[in-house]
């Protein structure tokens, strides 16, 4: 599959996105890994709120794991669309990590993020994406917004570090 592709594989979906960002990893994992980073990956019409556990702490300091609660993805910042029950599996800072949880609409939600340093010092950030969705939400639908919200993070984070 290219690294901008998506496709569906049975009952599960997997979407893969990278770019490339001009900024060094060092910089970039710090940004990607805390609370206020991801976030701002969503903005402006979403936002993830975290568990309060989470509060000042950063993906990089969680127990690899151990589930630490409910991230709720809010709508203008207030209706709750969605939530990822947060289980970190791995981790090598900074050059990957790979989360395995639930969603409200997926029974399996695997998202590994991974930065490789590029010679001329930026990074290349790629999301691989594998869902499983419940019986009441159609893989299709699943395929269309996991690629738009990717697409759309990708978009914030080369913004971001221009």
């Amino acid at each position: 599959m290219s690294p901008g592709g998506s496709r569906g594989t049975g009952s599960a979906v997997e979407v893969v996105r990278s770019s490339v960002v001009r900024a060094p990893r060092d910089e970039v994992w710090a940004r990607v890994v805390t609370a206020e980073g991801v976030s701002d990956e969503f903005r402006p019409l979403l936002r993830m709120r975290f568990p309060a556990g989470l509060a000042g702490a950063s993906i990089a300091d969680l127990p690899l794991g151990r589930s630490i609660g409910r991230a709720w993805i809010l709508l203008g910042g207030v209706i709750p669309v969605e939530y990822d029950d947060l289980v970190v599996v791995e981790m090598e800072a900074p050059r990957y990590f790979q989360e395995r949880s639930e969603l409200g609409s997926c029974r399996v939600w695997e998202h590994r993020r991974e930065l490789d340093s590029l010679a001329d010092g930026s990074t290349r950030i790629t999301d691989t994406l594998r869902a499983v969705p419940r019986a009441l939400v159609p893989g299709p639908v699943v395929r269309a917004v996991v690629s738009a919200l990717f697409d759309h993070r990708h978009r914030r984070l080369a913004r971001g570090f221009r």
